[in-house]
């Protein structure tokens, strides 16, 4: 399954340039279709799932047919679909909600991680553990099985046949902080282990508090998806403390994709990393 949300990005896109390269006006159009003025426009900025029905309309009017409108059609649908994440978005959280949505049919993603243990690498006991430490309560609806829930389907996905490659660059500061308690800290270092013993799709590597690095540091932890449709928009998602903001403006993601290589190639190799991730572990005081 792709991701709807991309996939109502770039219906959105392709429906405002062929109606501007048409000549009409959303004023125009909404007086030839069903769907509303305020319908349409936010059809092109993709704010909602599309009604088939409408798309077709709009397409009737613009004139595209043949292999252009099947094209375009094929797109509506995907971006119409629900995928797993709808039904306990309440629950596991809007906004890992939102990224399980990204992650859905990625073919990359670039994760820099600047505090804490990336979400699809932590243990459930890890994860437990945050939750459990955190002063604020859980918003209305949210539940803490709801959210264990919804990370262990996202971890599923990500490992799934044919998932994505999934490259993260941990800062040093989110390994050695002791962010839960040295039992459940010590596992989930040895799980960072295990992972990279695996090889595979995933790649870790660790950021040291000494690397060079040639650029400035970005201000937050961000995620990079890109999709196997080359025409589909790369996707920055910024990992903010109230809220997640999430563009696909090219050059800001160009920017944000030169960013995460600077900061590769100064982290530790692999094979560095996982040393770097044994000796933390041999740090913890003992159980």
């Amino acid at each position: 399954m792709l991701s709807p949300y991309v996939r109502r990005k770039r219906l959105g896109a392709e429906l405002k340039v062929l109606r501007s390269a048409a000549g009409i006006t959303l004023d125009q159009l909404a007086a030839r279709v069903d769907p509303s003025r305020q319908q349409i426009s936010r059809y092109e900025l993709g704010q909602i799932a599309p009604d088939l029905d409408d798309i077709m309309q709009i397409l009737e009017v613009l004139g595209i047919e043949g292999r252009r409108w099947n094209e375009l059609m094929t797109i509506a649908r995907e971006a119409a679909e629900r995928g797993w994440w709808e039904s306990s978005s309440k629950v596991m959280g809007e906004r890992q909600a939102l990224f399980a949505n990204l992650e859905a049919g990625a073919a990359t993603i670039c994760e820099y991680q600047q505090t804490v243990i990336p979400g699809l690498l932590q243990t459930p006991e890890f994860t437990a553990a945050g939750i459990e430490s955190s002063s604020r309560p859980l918003t209305s609806g949210l539940t803490f099985d709801g959210i264990l829930k919804g990370r262990a389907g996202r971890q599923r996905m990500l490992r799934r046949q044919g998932g994505p490659t999934y490259r993260a660059v941990i800062d040093e500061y989110a390994i050695r902080r002791r962010s839960a308690p040295p039992d459940v800290l010590r596992a989930q270092l040895l799980h960072l282990v295990g992972t990279i013993d695996k090889g595979g799709s995933i790649t870790i590597q660790v950021l040291p508090i000494e690397a060079e690095i040639g650029g400035q540091l970005p201000l937050s932890s961000f995620s990079i998806y890109t999709y196997p449709d080359p025409n589909d928009p790369v996707v920055v998602g910024i990992d903010a403390s109230v809220t997640d903001v999430v563009f696909i403006d090219p050059e800001h993601a160009e920017r944000y994709a030169a960013t995460f290589e600077t900061l590769r190639k100064a982290a530790l190799p692999v094979a560095d990393s996982r040393e770097f991730l044994s000796r933390a572990v041999d740090r913890l005081p003992p159980e």
